[in-house]
């Protein structure tokens, strides 16, 4: 990329002042400092370098800036069309026009190619997420997860990786117990997947009265045992409903997973697994149960139990159990796992004693872990019931996208289909523009404006310019780069979208797409308003026909990358 080119300049024109680079780092792409000005008239790109040297030079910052800006001006290659020193010793390069014409052509040849990278070219990736529970609701959290492990498949993939998507369920534990315990107590039968959802709700709240605890535990051990055959039939109902009911949604989200990895398998393998190391001074026994003593690696750790009293594995085990069979299933150099922040602590234990008995597997994989989906009225909560379902909210935010374009008059099918688009790419916009980490407030009218900050904007934004492209394509205007002129904003944007795309894979951080996708789509519009850009009468006509094309490009990949559509029609 044009980044690593300049930044091989610049240390090029160090050595030739004898200023010594940095020998741990003898790659220049690891120590020179680029990055783009704010404001596009400091130039496309920015060093602070001459800052960094000049007290080992032993001159002014400013001075130093003057004499590397004189070293690559003597051999000035043509991508550079002038370089400047501002401040206090900034370094800043302007690229000159051809640059921004052949960057539109290299965007059209790629086409849905462009912003790919080797980065991860033969490496094997798993990642992991969304994780819902049969016999519970598929909640806002799902959706979370799903969206932001979703936007992280992609760019993994996007990075050349060989990628497995994953989604591991919780067929089997207390919450399981729960739900069953439920039907049980209201009949026995399962008329629909919301009946799973209360059931589950009035287990849980029966759970807290100390008779009604042992029955559920005693239940639980049976369905681990498969010891009942009424049991069994209530609960491979429960499981085949639960899981039919999951993938209408993840087919609606855009999901399609290669693995299922369920804890009625991980199970066995984990508990296993703690027996093993057992005597190997990792677990110990303790009032029956196995634990885990986190703090004696870590005084910031904690206990946590891998086996409990009654034998049965915990969560953690699963987890250990589950590290096992996934390898042995991919064969992974790279395991993302994709969780809500409430397991963070938790997971840390968890690492730390993944480090101690599968110590190649702990460091290739990598936790992320995402904030919480709020509403204004606040956080829901499954365990009493008051929840709102992930199914609920997009047919809510359908609702209200179709009442939004209903004016438009377009085919019944048509219009439902686009409301469908429109409803997920505004859900998935809201979650991702900020880092993985931070709970998101998602408002719903905000959400589906077509103005601004939205994922309906970068939509309408998309077909707006498949909308100019095909009126080119009727007035017979066709793409092409006729000659050099000057750089607009939206040039000097587009050719930045493979850096962000690779930023965003190396720190697993979507919101950079997002954030570049959307001042894109600014500088689109910006553009749009300001030109006229079919015009028979034009010369300029087709160049800017070009840079439409070029625009509409990149921003479909980047839409892509985030879970979004891009509707050819709104």
């Amino acid at each position: 990329m044009i980044a690593e080119e300049l930044k091989n300049l610049i240390a090029e024109a160090l050595k030739n002042l004898s200023l010594e680079t940095k020998e741990t780092c003898p790659e220049p792409v690891e120590w020179v400092h680029l990055e783009h000005p704010e404001d596009m008239t400091n130039g496309d790109f920015s060093s602070n370098i001459a800052m960094v040297f000049a007290k080992k030079a032993g001159v002014n910052p400013r001075e130093l800036a003057d004499k590397i800006k004189n070293q690559i001006e003597k051999k000035m290659p043509s991508f550079i069309s002038k370089i400047e020193v501002a401040g206090p010793g900034f370094i800043n390069f302007y690229l000159a026009s051809d640059f921004f014409v052949d960057s539109i052509n290299e965007i059209k040849k790629s086409g849905a190619k462009y912003g790919r990278n080797d980065s991860l070219k033969g490496k094997r990736a798993v990642v992991e997420y969304t994780d819902p529970n049969p016999f519970k609701e598929f909640h806002i959290g799902h959706v979370m997860s799903n969206t932001i492990g979703e936007a992280i498949s992609r760019l993994v993939d996007f990075s050349g990786a060989k990628l497995t998507r994953a989604c591991y369920q919780g067929d089997v534990g207390v919450h399981v117990a729960k739900a069953i315990w439920g039907i049980i107590n209201d009949g026995g039968t399962i008329k629909d997947v919301s009946a799973l959802g209360r059931a589950y709700a009035k287990g849980a709240k029966a759970y807290e009265d100390a008779a009604t605890k042992q029955e559920i535990d005693m239940l639980n051990k049976k369905i681990y045992d498969r010891s009942d055959k009424e049991i069994n039939k209530i609960y491979d109902a429960g499981r085949k409903l639960s899981l039919e009911h999951f993938e209408e949604i993840y087919q609606k989200l855009g999901t399609k997973f290669n693995h299922y990895f369920f804890e009625s398998e991980t199970g066995k393998s984990g508990k296993d697994i703690v027996l093993k190391f057992l005597g190997k001074n990792i677990f110990e026994k303790n009032e029956g149960a196995i634990i885990f003593r986190g703090e004696h690696y870590d005084p910031k750790l904690h206990t946590r139990v891998f086996l409990n009293s009654e034998g049965l594995p915990t969560y953690e085990a699963k987890e250990l159990g589950l590290t096992k069979i996934k390898y042995d299933k991919t064969k992974y150099d790279l395991s993302v796992v994709i969780t809500g922040n409430e397991v963070n602590e938790y997971f840390k234990v968890l690492m730390k004693a993944m480090e101690l008995i599968f110590p190649d597997l702990a460091k290739k994989t990598v936790h992320i872990s995402h904030g919480m989906m709020r509403l204004p009225s606040g956080k829901m909560s499954s365990r009493t019931g008051d929840v709102i379902t992930g199914e609920s909210l997009i047919t809510q935010v359908e609702e209200m996208v179709k009442e939004k374009i209903k004016d438009r008059n377009l085919p019944a099918k048509e219009s439902s289909t686009i409301a469908t688009q429109v409803a997920i790419g505004a859900i998935k916009y809201s979650i991702l523009k900020q880092a993985p980490g931070r709970d998101t407030i998602f408002d719903i009218e905000k959400s589906i404006s077509f103005e601004g900050d939205s994922g309906p904007y970068l939509q309408y934004s998309y077909t707006r310019a498949r909308s100019i492209l095909a009126k080119a394509q009727e007035e017979g205007i066709k793409s092409k780069d006729l000659g050099v002129r000057l750089p607009s904003e939206l040039e000097r944007l587009l050719y930045r979208f493979p850096e962000v795309v690779e930023k965003a894979q190396k720190e697993y951080a979507p919101h950079h797409v997002l954030t570049y996708v959307t001042n894109l789509a600014q500088a689109f519009n910006t553009f749009y308003g300001q030109e006229k850009i079919v015009d028979k009468d034009d010369p300029a006509s087709p160049y800017k026909v070009a840079l439409t094309e070029a625009f509409s490009i990149v921003l479909k990949n980047g839409l892509y990358l985030l879970g979004i559509q891009a509707p050819e029609k709104m």
